[in-house]
């Protein structure tokens, strides 16, 4: 099986000793992706929607460079600092993912420099 690195400057670059992605075989998976806007490093936005919106596009363009489409999404971890913000939440990453992949989402502690979300993904390259 081969395996091949994904980095897209459309997403942040990892703060850490990670990658954006990995393709593994016909799977990509994905680091987490928080609401850094990939120019800055900062993060956007100080509420669930602006956060998770952010989030969100971080995710899909890793998906992009990897040659996928969301509907290839075929399952999401997401991390929310407050499941307060569930349904808030919810409203802005259905729109991403329309296809409702198989998801976990659980509450955080804490998340990287304080944000309100983190989102991963599998995704399924095959034909």
């Amino acid at each position: 099986m081969s395996m091949t690195r994904v980095h897209t400057d459309d997403a942040p670059a990892a703060i850490g000793p990670y990658s954006q992605g990995y393709v593994a075989g016909d799977f990509l998976f994905t680091a987490g992706q928080v609401p850094f806007d990939p120019a800055t490093g900062e993060t956007v936005g100080e509420d669930i929607a602006t956060q998770t919106e952010r989030a969100m596009t971080n995710l899909m363009a890793i998906v992009s460079e990897a040659g996928a489409t969301p509907d290839q999404v075929v399952k999401t971890t997401c991390y929310l600092a407050d499941m307060g913000d569930f349904a808030a939440f919810n409203e802005v990453y259905e729109r991403f993912v329309p296809s409702k992949p198989a998801r976990t989402c659980v509450a955080a502690r804490e998340l990287p420099r304080g944000v309100l979300c983190e989102i991963e993904a599998v995704v399924y390259l095959g034909k």
